[in-house]
């Protein structure tokens, strides 16, 4: 039986994993290696990991940590942060990454998702889209950790990408980051029918409820989350989990 696949965001900070809270407070949280191989052993579909301060930084992920996690990693995982050239795209597909995310290149340099596209295949671009509401209410796609405003409404962002060579498009609230209260529906509902490429809805999942009502309700092709797999109970002590297989059959049926 098919179902949705569920991944876990994981954001690096230097060679630290940290969580935040709409993109901004990030609060460390562990070892990335350690948290790949609880991952593994939980066997989640997938990973994806962003390196926040790589475009502010101008570089990419470590070359180091990547082949690492690539080493130990027993699920395919996409890795992104400050992405800009073909080349870059060469050198993390052969670290180890299946997949890389390109985010703000995407708008300041389109082009680079037909060449990355080109270079490694549809399948292993994913644009990811952070929308936020701007001063007059309009939800817009923002860039440069969501600091700089494309002017560009979600559904148009989305179509641009896929006519440029994207194969999967990362859908992240900045509102709802961190926040734990389900996702932005029909935000995500009207990308994912705007688009023929699979739309990973991201911001906000506090329970697996929520990946169901997304899936159901906002036509998302898979789930992604970061606090939700990072965060124990209304404290928010830190424990990695992920849902077993049994419970993820049962939400989507």
């Amino acid at each position: 039986m098919f179902r949705p696949r569920v991944i876990p965001v994981l954001l690096l900070k230097g060679q630290g994993l940290v969580k935040t809270v709409k993109f901004k407070a990030p609060t460390y949280i562990g070892d990335p290696m350690n948290a790949v191989k609880i991952f593994n052993d939980m066997e989640a579909d997938e990973l994806i990991f962003l390196d926040i301060m790589a475009t502010s930084e101008n570089r990419i992920p470590s070359f180091d940590l990547i082949q690492r996690i690539g080493d130990e990693a027993f699920m395919p995982f996409a890795v992104g942060g400050g992405i800009k050239s073909v080349e870059e795209v060469k050198r993390l597909i052969r670290a180890g990454a299946e997949k890389i995310v390109i985010n703000s290149a995407a708008f300041n340099k389109q082009e680079l998702v037909r060449g990355a596209a080109d270079a490694a295949g549809s399948q292993s671009v994913i644009v990811a889209m952070d929308v936020r509401r701007n001063l007059f209410g309009k939800q817009i796609v923002y860039v440069e950790s969501g600091k700089k405003s494309t002017g560009i409404a979600p559904e148009k962002y989305a179509e641009n990408m896929q006519r440029s060579g994207a194969g999967e498009i990362m859908l992240n609230s900045i509102e709802r980051d961190g926040m734990m209260a389900g996702y932005d529906i029909d935000l995500i509902k009207r990308v994912s029918q705007a688009v023929d490429i699979p739309v990973v809805a991201c911001g906000g999942a506090g329970s697996t409820q929520h990946f169901a009502e997304v899936v159901k309700t906002g036509s998302a092709s898979a789930v992604a989350a970061g606090s939700m797999f990072v965060y124990h109970g209304s404290r928010k002590g830190v424990l990695i989990n992920y849902p077993d297989k049994k419970e993820l059959e049962t939400i989507f049926n």
